[in-house]
């Protein structure tokens, strides 16, 4: 079994008097797998994806991403790693109003130095797939909170990362706009996407995640694998 994500013994501090944020944690995410990141405020949830993402760095301990010590990367390094190997969704989607969908959704593929031609194509590919192509010449603002969740999801694929991270991706949507994004999550797993979901929301949990894991001050006090149900 391929493992995109591994942590072993991590630990993170931000009190060196305190007690740790997170850990010690040992935990394996395998290839395909939708893995939800539960529990109340403070419990290490932001801190877990912190960490996977290489937005932070533990105190203890490695964190292994799609095959890489990301604990031994230098800041460029890491930037470059999640350009290319990560894509991340927020609550409040962290689109560029100034940009089209289209140009939104082109950006990070752009950063990496993918041709115009490549980059067109892709976007072109994941705005049909997603639902949102005839938006493609509209900007950010003009569209729904659903509808701006699938321009994020769709910048967040463009360059087709080993590893989808989204954090709290239904916080700031009505009731008919997060169905939507959870139906969309439960597609993407479908389709072989690995996912790692940081949510409050325990239905959301149930109906995309094939694994739950409950974190309670930093520590993991619950690891459950169920079915999707969409």
């Amino acid at each position: 079994m391929t493992h995109v994500i591994e942590l072993e013994g991590v630990v993170k501090r931000y009190d060196s008097a305190g007690a740790p944020a997170l850990g010690p944690l040992d935990l394996s995410v395998a290839q395909g797998e939708a893995l939800a990141v539960t529990g109340p405020s403070g419990s290490g949830k932001s801190t877990l994806l912190n960490l996977v993402a290489g937005l932070d760095k533990p105190t203890g301990g490695g964190v292994t991403v799609d095959g890489r010590r990301l604990d031994r990367l230098g800041e460029h390094a890491l930037a470059r790693f999640r350009r290319e190997q990560i894509g991340m969704v927020f609550q409040f989607f962290n689109l560029l109003d100034d940009l089209t969908v289209a140009d939104n959704i082109q950006l990070p593929a752009q950063l990496t130095g993918t041709t115009w031609r490549q980059t067109a194509a892709r976007a072109g590919e994941l705005m049909q797939l997603l639902g949102i192509q005839k938006h493609a010449r509209a900007y950010p603002g003009r569209l729904s909170g659903g509808e701006r969740q699938r321009v994020a999801v769709a910048r967040a694929l463009v360059n087709r990362p080993a590893l989808l991270l989204a954090d709290e991706p239904t916080g700031a949507l009505d009731t008919a706009s997060g169905q939507d994004v959870r139906e969309l999550l439960v597609d993407l797993h479908r389709g072989g996407q690995t996912i790692v979901l940081v949510t409050h929301d325990l239905a959301l949990a149930e109906a995309c995640a094939s694994r739950t894991i409950h974190l309670v001050d930093g520590h993991l006090a619950l690891d459950t694998r169920t079915e999707v149900v969409g």
